[in-house]
């Protein structure tokens, strides 16, 4: 939460005269298992550049801890469901990475592949307290409400004003307005939140992700279909609601709490407790009982009704999360698609009577923290993501 300034949201609370941003106030150490194999996961093989890493990383069957992490607090781990890196915040406010870098999303200024957790130096003199994984970039905020980013940059979703390859060492966005609180990040796009509960977009427009009613396709030379992308960020002006006939309602005073994004869909959860989601609709990842795409934040109806408001929300691949006033995950999408979808929000049977306190998602695979348990879920293959006592290449 922020610490305040008198000029924010009046869910931010405190009376510092400078806004400051804090960690969670929680602190452990880091356990990981599944595959780590960072070049491999999600393709066929390994790219001609880093065959020299082919057969390195195995899946890891149950928890395991770095050795170089035996005296580090750590009070945050972030990663995505596009992602094949990981970060890691410590109760000192200092980022780590390693994973998968061929585009620079580390952050060390360099390209090569990192298989234990290693401090970002570029951020090492300030107090970073959340951040975002995209497909290869990464977003870092720190507790001023500044925003660093790095990694690919093809497509804008650096937010620094320019489309390059990539940008290998931390950088701050192009953004002069209110301390941002809240940052995410899509496949290849990003959304921050300010402390006005504005929020803003950037990167690749495709299938309307970034809210702004289009998806940016145009006819290049040669019929090429690309992108006019967003290079800084740009507020998300309308918020709408739709009638069971069609009617489209703008929804005014929205005010953001909390930003989740997919690869290519993103969730809004406002200070009315309010869900609104927009991008791709395939599979019924945005909970409209329809798979059509979405350029605009639209209204999840569910979530609208006194007593039935959303006080948390999360996304995977394809699917979406949320958890209701009363305590009860709704899930809507798929993680499966040789399965049925789910085209609307419906509860969780199984965890019914379970306080879900985090959740997080794979591609297809899901792990929730909830009451003093863990628990996980997801089809196969797995790769020891589910961390099961009998598990196995076939489980």
């Amino acid at each position: 939460c922020l610490t305040e300034d008198n000029d924010c949201n009046p869910w931010i609370k405190g009376m510092l005269s400078t806004p400051k941003l804090e960690c969670p106030k929680v602190k452990g150490q880091l356990l990981i298992f599944g595959a780590t194999n960072w070049d491999l996961i999600s393709r066929k093989e390994v790219p001609k550049q880093q065959a020299a890493f082919r057969n390195l990383g195995q899946n890891l069957w149950g928890p395991h801890r770095y050795g170089c992490l035996s005296d580090v607090q750590v009070s945050s781990v972030v990663s995505g469901p596009c992602a094949a890196f990981s970060l890691l915040i410590t109760t000192e406010g200092k980022l780590w990475s390693w994973g998968r870098n061929d585009k620079g999303q580390l952050g060390h200024g360099d390209t090569k592949r990192l298989d234990a957790p290693k401090l970002i130096e570029g951020l090492s003199d300030q107090v970073i307290v959340s951040a975002a994984c995209g497909r290869n970039h990464t977003l870092a905020l720190t507790d001023d409400g500044t925003a660093y980013s790095f990694g690919e940059n093809k497509l804008g979703q650096l937010g620094q004003g320019s489309q390059t390859d990539a940008v290998l060492s931390p950088a701050t966005i192009s953004y002069n307005g209110q301390p941002l609180v809240k940052v995410a990040c899509g496949a290849e796009f990003s959304m921050v939140v300010d402390c006005k509960g504005n929020l803003y977009s950037f990167g690749c427009p495709d299938y309307g992700q970034l809210g702004h009613n289009s998806d940016g396709k145009y006819i290049a030379r040669s019929n090429r279909i690309e992108f006019d992308c967003e290079l800084i960020p740009r507020r998300v002006a309308l918020f709408i609601e739709k009638s069971k006939d069609g009617q489209i309602m703008p929804v005014p005073n929205v005010v953001v709490r909390d930003v989740a994004c997919g690869a290519n869909h993103t969730l809004v959860l406002d200070s009315q407790k309010r869900v609104f989601s927009w991008g791709f609709g395939g599979y019924g990842r945005l909970g409209h009982t329809e798979q059509k795409d979405e350029m605009v934040p639209r209204l999840v109806k569910l979530f609208d009704f006194p007593g039935r408001g959303a006080s948390l929300i999360y996304t995977g691949y394809q699917c979406s999360f949320a958890v209701n006033e009363m305590g009860g995950l709704y899930f809507w999408g798929v993680t499966n698609t040789s399965r049925e979808c789910t085209m609307y929000p419906k509860i969780v049977q199984d965890l019914c009577g379970w306080k879900v306190r985090s959740l997080a998602c794979g591609k297809s695979s899901i792990i929730i923290a909830a009451d003093e348990s863990t628990i996980s879920w997801g089809p196969s293959p797995t790769f020891g993501e589910l961390v099961r006592p009998h598990t196995g290449p076939g489980n």
